[in-house]
């Protein structure tokens, strides 16, 4: 578990800080325009040693996801406010419980309301993955209920994503919040956007994989690309 005492102590007038801050803002603006986040919601947050950028609140509803770096908030690892104007998100306790939790693996965390995830976290079920390109995460757990300002929703967030620990390291893991959306922890701030999108991607092509039907070799089509794969994984690099 990280602590102010085991970050890298960063001045506020640190470059990187408001380098990130202008990143976290540019982010927001790209999930917006992807469908990846809507106006009710979502943040973005990314650690920079003993400091953490984060969406303001109501980044959505009254500034359309159209922020600069001056809106993006930065905080201590206890979220209190060190530079920025304006309110903390409510579903700030959640990024800094995994900002805490998972710090020494990851330093940016996203809450995203991306419109195919949203379609699984209304059924409150799992994402499995249906595409080499989400192979890497695992199945999408989903969490028990808990209201979105709630510590129990940090704590449930934590604790769905613990057994993925050593995906972060690699690029990023995540979990479904019950009719709310998904949260994302990767080791940095776009290995977490990369995977957002990503898990998206997934989601919609399950959704529309279902219009097509259940094809007679799709499970046999599928275990001889995950055998291709593992042969490939095995293979001496030279």
């Amino acid at each position: 578990m990280l602590t102010a005492a085991h970050a890298e102590p960063i001045a506020l007038d640190d470059p990187r800080l408001y380098a990130m801050r202008a990143k976290v803002a540019m982010l927001g603006r790209m999930m917006f325009g992807r469908w990846l986040t809507d106006a009710a919601g979502g943040n973005i947050s990314s650690r920079i040693g003993d400091k953490v950028c984060i969406s303001p609140r109501y980044s959505g509803s009254r500034h359309q996801w159209q922020l600069d770096a001056e809106n993006v908030l930065v905080a201590d690892l206890d979220a209190n406010i060190l530079l920025g104007s304006g309110e903390i998100s409510r579903e700030a306790k959640v990024h800094f419980r995994l900002h805490r939790e998972f710090g020494d693996v990851g330093t940016g965390v996203i809450h995203a309301h991306a419109r195919n995830v949203l379609v699984f976290a209304a059924q409150a079920r799992p994402i499995p993955p249906v595409l080499e390109a989400t192979r890497k995460f695992g199945e999408i757990p989903v969490t028990a209920y808990a209201p979105a300002h709630s510590e129990h929703l940090a704590e449930y967030i934590a604790n769905a994503i613990a057994p993925s620990r050593a995906r972060i390291s690699k690029q990023a893991a995540a979990a479904l919040a019950p009719y709310h959306g998904l949260f994302c922890i990767g080791k940095d701030i776009d290995a977490a956007f990369d995977a957002v999108e990503r898990i998206d991607t997934n989601a919609y092509c399950i959704l529309m994989g279902a219009l097509l039907g259940q094809s007679d070799g799709l499970a046999s089509a599928r275990a001889e690309m995950e055998n291709a794969i593992a042969g490939y994984d095995a293979a001496p690099r030279s």
